[in-house]
């Protein structure tokens, strides 16, 4: 005898108690096969496919859930949900502002409100949206998150850390307010806490991609960095050595007078400083990124990229962020530090396509030896002497390779090139477009091209 339509759901439900969304999602699909006016199946595929982070068919069954029930605001939620995941914003706010209509007590849902508003760069609306899923539900946890973010957004730096406290005294393993935290402390000029919650987030979310997840340079490089930590007795998955601050200067000083002239007479503003740092800095830095298993993030183009959330943050980085604005002061001023990274890449493959930053100050640097380099006059950064256009927002001038070379031919902008060198600083606007220079790298894991990225204030 066929099963009924609520036979599926209810399996479906017991598949959700074990854990097992794939399943608890095909029974779900049976159900709605054998019953299609069934908004219960509709709804519940629309979950699952939601918890599995199914953008396109959560969708679906949303819409399919509100054909049947168009007053169901559940059912706006889950495809509000959707339609942020898919990048349609402005879609996924209407969502939840109708739903919030038809039930205003839902606090799950305003503080989907809030998260769309803070994607469109609405703060203050964010803000008093958060608040009210924290008047329903004064210990929901990812609220008083969303508080730390909408309150850093509006540059209220010692309101949004408390908010991150309150969220961290509810849940001190929940990932997203430490890194809210983490970036707070280094906006507010307390890089070395900022990097140590960073570092405390990554040991608490440090699982490696799986295999079958990982593009072949990533596979190689992960495959050379399990030899090199094995030959020094080092098994663990996940490894970061100490990366410990210096009792002595990590940035050399000598350069000071001469770079802040340099910075103040040119333009476009682009300063070239080298031997950055001191001889203890940059052997501690490339020990660092040779032995820390932190290069998580691969490209299609061949780089691999580690961030502070996956613990490119040691207390060396944090003393080099901090003696960068000490020694400089002319151009840092007051711009915090905003963001870091680092970048590694295959000794051929290309890397970095046409793009500016968002921010107001970039610094790049690399540290792999010169022996490792094949050609002397290339393998650095090339820059052009125009800036992203300032009504262009972060996704344009940032992502769209394609958008940003037509732009840089129609206003006849002229490439700069620096040649890669090791210790070698380049410092510049962040609105100015670059990207790497062509590269050839002896193979080897010791001789893959590293460069650290530090952006400093906002642009």
């Amino acid at each position: 005898m066929p099963q009924s339509p609520d036979q599926f759901l209810e399996q479906a439900a017991q598949a959700y108690q074990r854990g097992a969304l794939a399943e608890a999602e095909t029974l779900c699909r049976q159900a709605a096969a054998a019953a299609p006016r069934n908004f219960r199946a509709w709804y519940m595929l629309a979950v699952f496919c939601h918890l599995q982070r199914r953008g396109p068919q959560t969708l679906a069954a949303a819409e399919a859930a509100l054909k049947l029930d168009p007053a169901s605001a559940d059912a706006l939620n889950l495809k509000g949900a959707a339609l942020r995941v898919l990048g349609r914003p402005e879609e996924a706010l209407a969502c939840f502002t109708a739903g919030l209509r038809l039930q205003p007590g839902n606090a799950e849902m305003w503080l989907n409100r809030s998260s769309v508003l803070g994607d469109l760069g609405r703060s203050q609306e964010a803000l008093a949206s958060v608040e009210e899923t924290l008047r329903l539900k004064p210990d929901h946890v990812e609220a008083w998150n969303n508080r730390a973010a909408a309150l850093r957004d509006l540059k209220r730096p010692e309101e949004a850390l408390e908010s991150c406290k309150r969220a961290l005294a509810l849940r001190p393993d929940y990932v997203a307010a430490l890194r809210n935290m983490a970036a707070l402390l280094c906006e507010s000029f307390q890089v070395e806490e900022g990097m140590a919650v960073y570092v405390r987030q990554a040991r608490l979310s440090s699982a490696a991609p799986k295999d079958g997840d990982m593009l072949p340079h990533q596979k190689r490089h992960d495959a050379e960095q399990r030899d090199y930590l094995a030959q020094r007795g080092i098994h663990a998955a996940f490894h970061l050595e100490e990366g410990a601050r210096l009792k002595t200067p990590a940035i050399n000083p000598g350069n000071a007078v001469s770079i802040a002239a340099q910075w103040k007479d040119s333009r476009p503003q682009i300063v070239v400083i080298d031997d950055l740092l001191s001889p203890q800095a940059l052997a501690g830095l490339q020990r660092f990124c040779r032995e820390s298993t932190v290069w998580r993030k691969a490209y299609t183009d061949g780089y691999l990229g580690a961030t502070p959330e996956t613990g490119f943050a040691c207390p060396l980085l944090a003393q080099i962020a901090d003696e960068l604005r000490g020694v400089f002061p002319t151009i840092f001023a007051v711009h915090p530090l905003r963001y870091l990274w680092g970048f590694k890449y295959d000794s051929s493959l290309s890397g970095i396509d046409v793009h500016a930053d968002f921010a107001a100050i970039n610094v790049n640097f690399w540290i792999t030896p010169d022996t490792a380099n094949n050609d002397p006059q290339s393998g650095g950064l090339m820059l052009w002497d125009v800036a992203a256009p300032k009504h262009w927002d972060v996704v344009k001038y940032n992502r769209d390779a394609k958008a940003n070379r037509e732009f840089l031919e129609q206003a006849g902008a002229r490439p700069i090139t620096i040649p890669y060198r090791a210790n070698r600083a380049v410092i510049f606007d962040s609105d100015l477009f670059h990207k790497t220079d062509r590269i050839s790298f002896k193979p080897g894991y010791l001789n893959r091209r590293i460069n650290v990225t530090m952006l400093y204030g906002d642009r």
